[in-house]
């Protein structure tokens, strides 16, 4: 097995036994999906289909809930504002307050490497050495989109040299920087693999191991192009040269970005159930967010009983009320009955139309070729957001220019008052909706984002990213604070640390990545590479 992987998924596994309902179902995590070997499938490429197909499945773990309520869940759903737990899990000194516990934020790289870059490796190797172009090519797309998500949370990644043994008998990691570097050639490779293809008809190997557009090699290169544009942004603050060529590039590609609700990356699960149906509509373990009911709520967003329903609470029942982050919560039942999640169809999103026009918009804000006019993209992307979801007329909410984000008041703080965000707080955001020609740089961004970021959910782990990029959708900050000062709480979280299995397995390869990182310190406050301390 390569780089160790299910050594490193067998530890992941007991880690998670300690955590309550995150310990459900798991027991089948290695299980071989695919019941035949390698020999018995090549014939006619089914191993290689299997496992483009696990890859797609895993970016974004839909099975075992539990692991992806770690993987994904109590990390960057929480993180991005979308979501609040109302458990008190591990004595309410947790991730969701900033003591970061190995066992849950370890969740993500096991995933990341068992699940996804270990089957994508054999397939590519495979398929280059069977000459399969198309195979190659989506698996390289799936690569980045799996793996620039695993950089985003813990900086330093192994990526270039996955399978490569160092001198010490480990593996080395790939500094943020070079990691990104690597994203875009191996996307700017893809891309050239999969164009001769465009409008023709899927292999059978190509069609059988797409799970989101069903064997459309133009919808592959659409979203290639437009994750490409995405990673440009990513890195617009710390090396704006680049960030720009390799946008202007996915904005040149004659096969364009996702257009219309249609093209949205939706990964099929078949029958199983959605992670979040699971931990909200069954645990109980999930709900609103505070920052999505003061901004939803203020802009009386109708796309809001698509997110989440009605609070059941007698103190709050029938309104939308979130949790704030980082509360003093003494017992579940405290805030359960707040509004839960609304549940999801079979589908995993990763990327949406709408946010392709919220970069088009921030890209034509920053003067970018081939961007076209941002007011224009702005209101597109909020029109696409609202077609997603079977909404009319999006002209009214798109020309609202006196509604903010409302104040946040929670009626069942232990204290009271404690976790109140009112008129007047630095982090309750004064942005309006409509388009304003005549604004700053700074505000007409935040107005971007925070659309994008409406529009996102419920890719919380995308929401977080932007948010630590751009410092917005303006956030509320943690009312406790665990982490024994290694996270400010007015600068929010900004990385998960290495696991520590790592640590105990490849510790050469991580005191170097470590020393890749800004202040070379492995803490949850350090920021990552592309999100420069202001």
């Amino acid at each position: 097995m390569n780089y160790k992987s299910f050594k490193i998924a067998g530890l992941a596994v007991a880690a998670l036994l300690s955590f309550g309902s995150c310990t459900k179902n798991f027991e089948d995590i290695n299980k071989n999906p695919y019941g035949s070997t390698d020999r018995d499938l090549e014939p006619d490429f089914a191993i290689v289909a299997a496992q483009l197909q696990q890859a797609q499945r895993s970016i974004y773990l839909f099975n075992p809930a539990p692991t992806f309520q770690l993987q994904q869940n109590l990390l960057g759903d929480v993180f991005s504002g979308y979501m609040m737990s109302a458990t008190p899990f591990a004595g309410n000194s947790n991730n969701l307050n900033y003591n970061l516990l190995d066992g849950w934020t370890s969740s993500a790289f096991t995933v990341g490497y068992a699940n996804v870059m270990n089957p994508l490796y054999k397939s590519i190797q495979f398929s280059k050495t069977k000459q399969l172009p198309d195979a190659v090519g989506m698996a390289e797309i799936l690569r980045v989109e799996a793996m620039h998500r695993l950089s985003d949370i813990y900086g330093p990644i192994i990526y270039t040299k996955y399978n490569v043994p160092n001198a010490e008998g480990g593996v080395d990691f790939d500094s943020q920087k070079d990691a990104y570097y690597a994203f875009f050639a191996d996307l700017k490779d893809a891309i050239a693999q999969l164009t001769p293809f465009s409008g023709k008809p899927a292999s059978t190997l190509f069609a059988k191991a797409d799970l989101v557009y069903g064997g459309n090699y133009t919808q592959w290169l659409k979203f290639a192009n437009t994750l490409r544009l995405r990673l440009a942004l990513r890195i617009v603050r710390i090396d704006p040269a680049k960030a720009q060529a390799e946008g202007e590039a996915a904005l040149a590609d004659p096969a364009g970005l996702l257009t219309t609700a249609n093209d949205n990356f939706l990964v099929d699960i078949g029958s199983t159930t959605h992670p979040l149906n699971v931990i909200n509509d069954s645990w109980d373990d999930i709900r609103m967010g505070a920052p999505l009911e003061s901004i939803m709520n203020g802009y009386s967003d109708p796309r809001l009983p698509f997110y989440v329903q009605p609070a059941t609470d007698p103190a709050v029942v029938g309104l939308y009320k979130g949790i704030r982050n980082g509360i003093n919560i003494d017992a579940k039942e405290r805030y359960v009955g707040y509004s839960k999640l609304a549940l999801f169809p079979n589908k995993i999103q990763l990327m949406t139309a709408a946010e392709a026009w919220f970069l088009k918009a921030e890209a034509a804000l920053r003067g970018w070729a081939n961007a076209g006019n941002a007011q224009t993209n702005y209101e597109t992307g909020i029109s696409t957001s609202f077609s997603q979801y079977k909404i009319g007329n999006a002209a009214a909410y798109i020309n609202n220019n006196t509604s903010t984000p409302a104040p946040y008041v929670d009626p069942k703080a232990i204290t009271p008052g404690s976790n109140d965000i009112l008129t007047g707080s630095p982090w309750l955001s004064t942005i309006t909706i409509k388009w304003d020609p005549a604004a700053s740089f700074d505000r007409s961004l935040e107005r971007i984002i925070t659309q994008k970021w409406i529009a996102m959910y419920p890719e919380g782990e995308e929401a977080w990213s932007e948010f630590r990029r751009t410092g917005y959708p303006k956030l509320f900050p943690v009312v406790i604070n665990n982490s024994g000062n290694k996270i400010s709480t007015t600068d929010f979280v900004r990385r998960a640390p290495i696991p520590s299995n790592e640590y105990q397995t490849n510790k050469a390869a991580v005191d170097r990545a470590i020393a890749t990182l800004s202040t070379q310190k492995d803490v949850g406050g350090t920021h990552l590479w592309w999100d420069p301390v202001q």
